[in-house]
């Protein structure tokens, strides 16, 4: 069987969340069936680039124009410009569809492009239940349709003494709950850290980070932007707390990363946040965290207790188990 997967996103050294993701499924289906042809195709855009990326030898280099040649084509992050004989999407959120996270004119093109995608595919992956159910009513896609896999995460290596040092990891946008953090924040001993790490690119950036500006406890929070893999990796080895307040999430792939590096979280009781974090995280109403978020600062017990759910929660998500359920999903299409 020849499987065509959108690679696009997969290039780079600091990659996204769905680079992440993209490229872990590409590598891992590639090491894990030796005997089947795989085609990584590359918009236009990201062509040439994708020649520094070596492939692995059963796996060819095309340029994504149209609709793969291949038994089955996978659009890694739910854009199908072309419907191929067999399509699969993977959809990881639709948060542009449901709040007030971008411009009204990226809204109407992400809706157009996600009705496409979800019109043009045979099955659809979603990352989640939460955006599977997003899927569902949001784009009028049949559940029978709809098949649910979950990232996975690597293990960590904690090298570095833990500080008092609470993490939020993310672009700042509106979506992410920077300032309400922020706010909950002044809350906490002097003896604390606020760290954001992430560019400030996101729609509402400037808005949060006036909140930021402002705040009395402005000489305790530490604003970052965008930090390498190798930064990152410290920073979530020597935090005591990792919070993760978002609004909306298809998935929060940080909130396992965190956890792999033995960090206890903080993150919302809404979106799939709670279907990821399970009972190994303080869940916590986003528009009112501060209470939450004391408890955790000062509750060592608390903090080793979740720390340690968070080790045991993290076996449930691996990138093998996400291989397998996304082959088993093709095998549907065979």
């Amino acid at each position: 069987m020849t499987i065509a997967l959108d690679a696009t996103y997969s290039l780079g050294k600091n990659l996204s969340g769905v680079g992440v993701y993209s490229r872990e499924l590409l590598f891992g289906l590639a090491r894990a069936h030796p005997l089947e042809q795989f085609r990584f195709c590359y918009r236009p855009h990201r062509f040439l680039r994708s020649f520094h990326d070596s492939l692995p030898k059963n796996a060819s280099r095309r340029l994504l124009r149209g609709a793969p040649s291949a038994d089955i084509f996978h659009a890694l992050n739910q854009r199908v410009d072309s419907k191929a004989s067999r399509t699969v999407a993977t959809f990881h959120d639709l948060f542009v569809m449901t709040g007030d996270y971008s411009s009204a004119e990226f809204r109407v093109r992400f809706t157009q492009q996600a009705r496409d995608a979800a019109a043009r595919s045979d099955l659809i992956i979603a990352v989640s239940s939460f955006t599977a159910s997003q899927v569902a009513s949001l784009l009028k896609i049949d559940t029978s349709r709809i098949r649910v896999v979950h990232h996975g995460v690597r293990p960590a290596l904690v090298t570095e003494e833990k500080e008092n040092i609470v993490l939020c990891v993310g672009a700042i946008q509106r979506r992410k709950n920077i300032a309400r953090l922020a706010k909950a924040f002044e809350s906490l001993p002097d003896s604390w850290r606020l760290v954001l790490a992430g560019a400030a690119d996101g729609y509402g950036a400037a808005e949060e980070l006036r909140a930021v500006e402002q705040s009395p406890a402005r000489s305790r929070i530490d604003v970052l932007g965008y930090v390498s893999t190798g930064q990152l990796d410290s920073l979530y080895s020597r935090a005591r707390i990792f919070a993760f307040p978002s609004l909306d999430e298809g998935f929060g792939m940080p909130i396992l990363d965190a956890m792999a590096h033995r960090v206890p979280v903080l993150t919302s009781n809404c979106s799939a946040m709670p279907e990821v974090a399970g009972d190994a995280a303080l869940l916590v109403d986003p528009l009112n965290m501060r209470d939450g978020l004391l408890h955790l600062a000062t509750d060592e017990s608390l903090r080793q207790d979740l720390a340690r759910r968070g080790l045991e929660r993290i076996k449930q998500f691996t990138w093998d188990s996400a291989v397998e359920k996304t082959w088993a999903v093709y095998d549907e299409l065979r």
